[in-house]
């Protein structure tokens, strides 16, 4: 049987047998049109600015194209994905819609036989992962971004210089679990606020007495127990750091944090000392700096609100709204659904794990709306969105 027991990270070249479907599923003709006229649009009521980087990403279009070139080249196996491909419904479900079923937990995978393909997401998976579907000789087709696996690189490399890597990001995420699986030891911060707690403990191991850094070693083990590696000693695992983030953090509180880290170890060691035990090489992805980027420049223009398009999983969208709410009110949205009336919208808060409805959320009168959508968006879900606004603003 062809296929069996390979791995494939490159395209089948099928592209232009799947070109229909993804350009009727993902495309958008009026979002050109509104990039051709200055990424802006007027009606009667509204000035729609769109940023200037949204949507779409390199690593995310290639995954999303590898996984419809997938059911092209094996029109009559089952394929299965490890997990959401990325974070946004309506892309899951497309797929789901040609057959591909998501692997719900660890039960799931063993009924995988070498006559299945199994595709790796955009986040890539940990490492005992894959080998548990390297030894079931299935198909594998990975689509991991390569702006994850160059995080990965440097991880291991650390792991080989006996660094601890210490990781900006959330220990939960899928992208965050893959990397961890790839580091010897590790510590995952999700903020500043952990970072300082963090710092605090190394700046204190040098000068506090043994009974009282032990008392602190227990509350420090209890704080990060479900965000570091087995056995993890933060006496010992804290003199050498290499730091790397999830690729979708804020860029700034990344460069914050490494900077703190670098100072904690300065205090603790000296200057002397300082270059062999902190790294640090920027990992956050360009795509995602970009649209950073971008909805600081929308957010400047003065909007009076701003919209968010993108998967309440996204972390890369949620930062963007965490952006965009410095500036002016800003709603995070999933999806035109999520406009309801000209009164009411429903939409996920910064660091919120469920929506919330909110009313009064769009003013009266002429308004400028600026518009956003995080990496795993297609641009037909953003012409549904300023379609449905332009529609209920009358």
């Amino acid at each position: 049987m062809t296929g069996i027991g390979k791995t494939f990270r490159t395209s089948f070249g099928l592209k232009d047998i799947v070109q229909n479907q993804l350009d009727q599923s993902y495309h958008s003709p009026l979002i050109d049109k509104i990039r051709a006229a200055g990424f802006s649009l007027k009606t009667e009521r509204l000035e729609i600015h769109l940023a200037k980087e949204f949507g779409f990403c390199y690593g995310v279009e290639r995954a999303v194209e590898y996984a419809y070139e997938t059911r092209a080249r094996f029109p009559d196996r089952r394929i299965f994905l490890t997990n959401e491909i990325i974070h946004n419904p309506r892309v899951n479900a497309e797929l789901q819609g040609m057959g591909v079923k998501i692997l719900a937990g660890d039960a799931s995978r063993s009924g995988i036989t070498e006559k299945d393909v199994v595709i790796m997401p955009a986040f890539g998976v940990p490492v005992e992962a894959l080998r548990e579907f390297q030894k079931k000789h299935c198909v594998i087709v990975d689509t991991t971004c390569g702006s994850v696996m160059s995080v990965w690189r440097r991880v291991e490399a650390y792991s080989a210089d006996g660094f601890t890597s210490v990781i900006h990001g959330k220990y939960d995420h899928e992208e965050t679990r893959a990397t961890c699986s790839r580091a010897s030891k590790y510590l995952v911060v999700k903020d500043q606020e952990q970072a300082e707690q963090v710092c605090g403990y190394i700046k204190e191991a040098g000068t506090s007495a043994p009974k009282a850094l032990a008392g602190r070693r227990d509350l420090f083990l209890e704080k990060f127990k479900d965000a570091c590696s087995e056995g993890f000693d933060p006496d010992k695992d804290l003199e050498k750091i290499g730091f790397a983030n999830q690729t979708t953090m804020l860029s700034r509180e990344s460069i914050e944090i490494s900077e703190m880290l670098r100072e904690a170890l300065r205090v603790r060691y000296g200057d002397g000392e300082l270059p062999g035990r902190f790294r640090h090489f920027d990992t956050i992805c360009s795509a995602t700096q970009d649209r950073q980027d971008a909805i600081r420049k929308l957010g400047e223009k003065k909007m009076d609100v701003i919209l968010v398009i993108g998967g309440y999983k996204s972390s890369n969208t949620g930062h963007l709204a965490e952006i965009a709410s410095a500036f002016c009110p800003a709603y995070h949205v999933e999806d035109a659904s999520s406009i309801i009336s000209r009164e009411k919208i429903r939409h996920k808060k910064t660091g919120a794990r469920k929506a919330l409805e909110t009313s009064g959320w769009l003013p009266a009168g002429e308004i400028k709306v600026g518009i956003t959508a995080g990496a795993s968006t297609p641009n037909r879900l953003v012409e549904e969105v300023i379609q449905r606004l332009i529609d209920i603003s009358g």
